[in-house]
């Protein structure tokens, strides 16, 4: 069964409101939606990323430069094609971020592709270790006005919508002023609700150190990207060695040899590579081996659609994430139509063949953009 063709699309919904973390805004939601047919008639259908500037650029890339690669090879070389592709990043007039996450998108439409034609799930493929695993919502966003009171009523609609708990964020403002925000957090969601932070490479380690004293007690499951990226290996490992909260990184990186440099450095305690910006699934499971025999745990950014059936695949996986909020996530809460329902902080792994991703058609000829 060959590649016949490929065929990408970006789309933009705008959002009613910023989703600002400590070093970004976010006033749309993008992403590429892939569709690779194959000589036998099996055709991929999947959606990756959150590029919020570069999605035309990406379907170029697709079209121009990655489909002539890879049409007429085998849909189950998977490692041939992913290298075909890979090839290019040593072309000095690509940027390498964006052909990763182009040559993502491809490779995760073979995996789909793949599952489809031997009637398996992509989390069978790679090892089925379960069939569901717990969901936690980002938020905890700054934005003008926002009050601790806000912050405890976003806790408990995150929790009326089924979470397991959520990845709040900091790193925008003093270590005092962000551990308030959390200690409000904590009491709104309860001892049972997993709360984690993610400061987005926004502080210094003596900072990043200061705030993990003031929120130790309030049983913090991870701490993400805590240091400014300029050398945040090096002040992961420090901030690692100050205290007894995990540090997780691992979302910024675009290839596992990255993710290699953060276990080899003892930075982390759990990785989120993200296999829509590091090249798609063919080597984030080569980031998970790396991990599992490091003893470090596997998480993701975002991207439940594909990171439910990796990390479910994986002894070593713990949470999918995604965006409760219906104003965030456009793409999650309509365009994906048939998304497992969320009950008691559990998602379900799609059990139909590939990523089973099915697209509301009238809501992607909506968002469409050329």
């Amino acid at each position: 069964m060959r590649i016949r063709s490929l065929e990408a699309l970006a789309l933009e919904i705008p959002l009613k409101k910023n989703f600002g973390g400590s070093t970004y805004t976010v006033l749309t939601r993008c992403t590429v939606v892939t569709r690779l047919a194959t000589d036998a008639g099996v055709v991929s259908e999947v959606y990756n990323g959150d590029n919020r500037d570069d999605g035309r650029e990406l379907v170029r890339m697709i079209r121009d430069d990655l489909a002539p690669r890879v049409t007429g090879l085998s849909v189950f070389e998977t490692e041939r094609i992913w290298k075909v592709m890979f090839s290019l990043t040593h072309v000095a007039r690509y940027r390498r971020k964006a052909l990763l996450e182009a040559i993502a998108c491809v490779d995760c439409a073979v995996w789909d592709v793949v599952g489809k034609a031997l009637g398996q799930s992509v989390c069978a493929l790679l090892g089925g270790y379960r069939t569901r695993l717990p969901i936690i919502s980002i938020g905890g966003y700054y934005m003008d006005g926002k009050t601790h009171a806000d912050i405890g009523r976003e806790m408990e609609a995150y929790r009326r919508a089924g979470m397991a708990g959520c990845k709040f964020k900091v790193g925008g403002l003093t270590p005092e002023e962000d551990a308030a925000r959390v200690s409000v957090a904590r009491a709104a969601a309860g001892d049972d609700f997993v709360l984690a932070v993610d400061a987005n490479r926004g502080w210094s380690a003596q900072d990043a150190i200061r705030f993990a004293h003031l929120v130790e007690p309030l049983d913090i499951r991870w701490f993400e990207e805590p240091c400014h990226w300029y050398d945040d290996v090096a002040m992961m490992a420090r901030v690692r060695r100050a205290t007894r909260i995990p540090i997780t990184a691992g979302q910024s990186e675009i290839s596992s040899h990255a993710i290699r440099r953060l276990l080899d450095a003892g930075a982390v305690d759990f990785v989120n590579y993200d296999a829509s910006e590091g090249g798609g699934v063919t080597d984030w499971r080569r980031a998970a081996a790396l991990c599992q025999t490091a003893g470090v745990e596997m998480a993701h950014h975002e991207e439940s659609q594909i990171a439910s059936h990796l990390l479910a695949a994986v002894p070593h996986g713990t949470y999918a994430e995604c965006f409760a909020d219906p104003e965030r996530d456009p793409m999650w809460q309509t365009v994906w139509a048939n998304r497992p329902a969320i009950k008691d902080g559990m998602m379900d792994v799609p059990n139909g063949p590939g990523f089973g991703i099915v697209l509301d058609e009238a809501l992607v000829r909506k968002y469409r953009v050329s």
